[in-house]
C-alpha cells in the first residue's frame, strides 16, 4: 500500500475499505490507517489548525475588548445568531443563513455597522471573516499589536551582534560596569567595520539592550555567579543515579567561614573537608584542618571505610580520657561505643572530585586504587558535576557555621567588626561540635529523599540507608585496623627515652620498652622509625616495628587531662533521643547545638583582657592556644574521679562533698621583669 493513492469506497465502525488505481479492495482498520507513516488526506478541504486556548493574554484590555467585539459580529454573519446566545434564538431575517447567502451577509454587516456609526465597507467584513476562519478570535485584535516585535526592538542587529561579543567575553574576566560593555561594543564595531561606519544608538537604548541581553548572566553581578552560569552546559541536565550506598560519593573541600583559635593562638580560618554519599545523603567524615593537603584526602578516605570501634587503640584512648569528660557522658560510654558501631560504613565504589591538586594528587589516587575505588575527576570549572557535596558543604554554612561564634561571613563585605575578640573555639572544639552536628544531619529529613512511589514522604540519611541496604543488598565491608593505619600518612621520628614526639605532643607506651633509642636499621631514612598518624585524631599515633613487624600504638601523655575529640566522639543524650525522637525533640536537639555553638568557650583567663596591651593579649592568646573542653558542667565536676573506679555509684555522690576549688596564681613575665 505505501506511495499508492487509494480511495475510500465504504466505512463501517472502525473499519474502512479502500480501493485503489487498479481496482484492488482493501479493509484496514482506521487506527492502523491513521498511525500509518505514509498516511496523507488528498482532494479533502484541509482543516483550519485548533486556536489557541487562551488567544488574548497578554494584550491591553481595551484591545482585548476590541477583538471581543468583532468576534461577536463576525460569528453572526457566519452563524445568523451571535455567540452566547440562548438556545432557540431566531437569527435576523437578514442574517439568516437557510435564505441569504453569504454575501448578502456581509453585506448587511457592513450596512449595520456603518449605520451605527461605525464606517465599514463588506470587502473589510469579508477580509475579517476570513481571518476569524483561519486564527479564530486572536485575527480579530489589531494586528499592530499582536505583530512579532524582535527581542532586541529597532536596535541595528550588527550592534546588538557586537555586544553580544562584548558580554560573552565579560564571562570569566572581572566585574565592569554597564559602561564599558557600551565602550567595548563601540570597540568591536570599529575593528569590524571601521570608524563611524556604525552608530550606536542612545545611551537609554544601550541600557534597555544590555538588560535584554545580559538576562540571567550577572554580567554586571557576582564573578562566581557569571562564571558558574558560563560554564553550565546548554540543554537538559543529565544526572547518574545511585542505588545502593557507596555506587557514587562526592567529595570536596572548602573553606569553613568561622574564625578558629590555633595551636599558636592566632586566629584564622580552616578548611572544610567532606564526603558524602549520593544515595543516601550520609555524611561519612567531615573534618576541618588549617590548610588541606594531600595526605588529608587520603585520611579522610579512611576514616569514612573504617569504623571507630575497628580502628586500633579506638577502645583504650576512650577510656584514658574519661577523667576529663562530663560525668554524665561518663555513665553511656558503652552506648557510644555502640552507636559508633551502628554508624554506616560505607566503602565507595567510585568517588567524584574536582581538579583541586588535593585530591588528583598520587598519594590519593593510591589510595583509590589500594581499595580498588573508580577515581572520577570532573571537568575543569565544572562544580555542577559534583553538586551534591556543594550543597551539603553550602548547608554547613547555613545550618552550622553562622551559629557559631566567630563566625564571618562568606566574604568581606559581609563580615562585622572585631570577629576575631569573640571567644573563638579551638580547632578540636569545634570539630567536635562538627561531629555533633552531623549526627543532627543523618537524622534531619532530606528533601533529595523521597520515596518514587510516594513523593510527598522524605526520607532521614540514615533511613535512607536502612532502605538501601534491604532492596539492594548492600553489605559494607571495612578495612582492617592495620588497612587503616597503611592509609594514614607517615612521619620518620627517632625513639627517644620519654617516646615519641610530633608536633610537640609527646606519645608513649610501654610496649615501646624494648626499642627506646634504638635504630631502625633503615639507612636511607638515617635510622629512624616509621611512624603513622592521623592528623584529625591526636590521641594516638603507631610506630611500626622494623624487627618484629605490625605497628605498635602510642597514646598521648597528656590525653587523661584533656578530652580530645576522636573523630565521632560526640555520643551524647542527643544521639540517644534521635532515633526515636519527634519533631520538637528534634528542634529542641538542635536548637541547644547551636546555642552552645553561638556562645562561644568561657573565658578562662580570670582577667579582664581589655586592660591588657596587645603583647600581653598575645601572649595570654599562645597560653590559651589549647583549652580544655568546655563540655564539662561544674556539676559535674566533683564526680570525674568517683567515674573511675565505681561509675554506676558515681550519680548518687552528693553535690556538698564538693571540695573548694582554690586557683594558682599565673606566672606573669613582666611583673618579674619589673621586679
Amino acid at each position: 500500500m505505501a506511495g499508492v493513492l487509494h480511495t475510500v469506497i465504504a466505512v463501517s465502525g472502525t473499519a474502512v475499505r479502500l480501493a485503489d488505481t487498479d481496482g484492488v479492495v482493501t479493509d484496514i482498520s482506521l487506527i492502523e490507517l491513521s498511525a500509518a507513516e505514509d498516511f496523507e488526506v488528498v482532494r479533502a478541504s484541509s482543516r483550519a489548525p485548533v486556536p489557541s486556548a487562551t488567544p488574548l493574554e497578554g494584550l491591553p484590555e481595551a484591545v482585548a475588548a476590541e477583538a471581543l467585539w468583532w468576534e461577536a459580529h463576525i460569528v453572526e454573519v457566519l452563524r445568523g445568531v451571535p455567540p452566547q446566545a440562548p438556545p432557540g434564538t431566531r437569527p435576523k431575517p437578514e442574517y439568516d443563513p437557510a435564505v441569504v447567502s453569504l454575501t448578502r451577509r456581509e453585506q448587511a454587516k457592513a450596512a449595520e455597522l456603518t449605520a451605527a456609526g461605525r464606517s465599514v465597507t463588506a470587502s473589510a467584513i469579508t477580509k475579517r471573516r476570513r481571518r476569524y476562519e483561519a486564527r479564530g478570535v486572536v485575527a480579530m485584535a489589531d494586528r499592530r499589536s499582536g505583530k512579532p516585535v524582535s527581542v532586541h526592538g529597532r536596535v541595528d542587529p550588527i550592534v546588538v551582534e557586537a555586544m553580544q561579543q562584548a558580554i560573552a567575553e565579560a564571562a570569566q574576566g572581572s566585574t565592569r560596569t554597564a559602561t564599558y560593555l557600551f565602550w567595548r561594543t563601540g570597540q568591536i564595531l570599529e575593528a569590524d567595520h571601521g570608524r563611524g561606519v556604525v552608530e550606536l544608538p542612545s545611551q537609554r537604548s544601550l541600557y534597555r539592550l544590555l538588560e535584554k541581553l545580559s538576562a540571567g548572566k550577572h554580567t554586571t553581578g557576582s564573578a562566581r555567579t557569571r562564571r558558574s552560569l558560563a560554564d553550565r552546559p546548554d540543554g537538559p541536565f543529565g544526572e547518574r543515579s545511585a542505588v545502593a550506598p557507596g555506587e557514587l560519593m562526592q567529595m570536596d573541600s572548602t573553606p569553613l567561614d568561622v574564625l578558629v583559635r590555633l595551636d599558636d593562638g592566632i586566629c584564622a580560618r580552616v578548611d572544610l573537608t567532606g564526603m558524602i554519599d549520593v544515595a543516601t545523603r550520609t555524611v561519612t567524615a567531615a573534618v576541618l584542618r588549617p590548610t588541606t593537603k594531600a595526605v588529608d584526602a587520603s585520611v579522610l578516605l579512611a576514616r569514612t571505610v573504617t569504623p571507630e570501634p575497628m580502628r586500633p587503640g579506638w577502645a583504650q584512648a576512650l577510656a584514658m580520657s574519661r577523667s576529663a569528660l562530663p560525668f554524665r557522658r561518663l555513665l553511656d560510654i558503652d552506648s557510644r561505643m555502640q552507636d559508633a558501631a551502628a554508624r554506616p560504613v560505607i566503602v565507595p565504589e567510585a568517588i567524584v572530585v574536582d581538579q583541586g591538586k588535593v585530591f588528583i594528587s598520587r598519594n590519593f589516587r593510591a589510595s583509590c586504587n589500594f581499595l580498588g575505588i573508580n577515581f572520577q575527576p570532573v571537568h575543569d570549572a565544572s562544580g555542577w558535576e559534583k553538586g551534591h557535596i556543594e550543597r551539603m558543604l553550602g548547608s554547613v554554612g547555613t545550618l552550622f557555621a553562622q551559629f557559631v561564634a566567630g563566625y564571618t561571613g562568606f566574604n568581606a563585605e559581609r563580615r562585622g567588626r572585631h570577629v576575631e575578640q569573640q571567644p573563638l573555639w579551638s580547632l578540636l572544639e569545634l570539630q567536635e561540635l562538627l561531629d555533633e552536628w552531623i549526627v543532627v544531619w543523618q537524622t534531619r529529613p532530606h528533601d533529595g529523599l523521597r520515596d518514587p512511589l510516594h513523593p510527598g514522604r522524605t526520607f532521614s540519611p540514615n533511613e535512607k540507608y536502612a532502605a538501601l541496604v534491604e532492596t539492594a543488598g548492600y553489605v559494607p565491608v571495612a578495612l582492617s585496623a592495620d588497612d587503616y593505619i597503611e592509609l594514614l600518612p607517615a612521619t620518620w621520628r627517632a625513639i627517644n627515652a620519654y617516646g615519641v614526639k610530633i608536633k610537640h605532643r609527646t606519645y608513649d607506651d610501654q610496649a615501646l620498652n624494648p626499642l627506646r633509642q634504638q635504630r631502625s636499621g633503615i639507612k636511607d631514612r638515617k635510622d629512624l622509625w616509621e611512624i603513622h598518624y592521623d592528623p584529625y585524631d591526636v590521641s594516638r599515633i603507631w610506630v611500626r616495628d622494623h624487627r618484629k613487624g605490625g605497628w605498635i600504638t602510642l597514646f598521648w601523655k597528656q590525653l587523661h587531662r584533656i578530652a580530645a575529640p576522636f573523630g565521632e566522639l560526640a555520643w551524647d543524650h542527643t544521639r540517644r533521643t534521635l532515633p526515636g525522637a519527634s519533631e520538637e525533640e528534634l528542634a529542641d536537639a538542635v536548637a541547644d547545638l547551636l546555642r552552645r555553638a553561638n556562645q562561644g568557650p568561657a573565658d578562662r583567663g580570670g582577667e579582664d583582657t581589655a586592660r591588657l596591651s596587645r603583647r600581653d593579649r598575645h601572649v595570654a592568646a599562645r597560653t590559651k592556644s589549647s583549652p580544655p573542653s568546655t563540655r564539662i558542667a561544674p556539676e559535674a565536676q566533683p564526680a570525674d574521679r568517683v567515674a573511675d573506679s565505681e561509675p554506676d555509684q558515681a550519680d548518687d555522690t552528693p553535690e556538698e562533698n564538693v571540695a573548694k576549688v582554690i586557683p594558682m596564681p599565673i606566672f606573669d613575665p613582666f611583673t618579674e621583669a619589673d621586679n
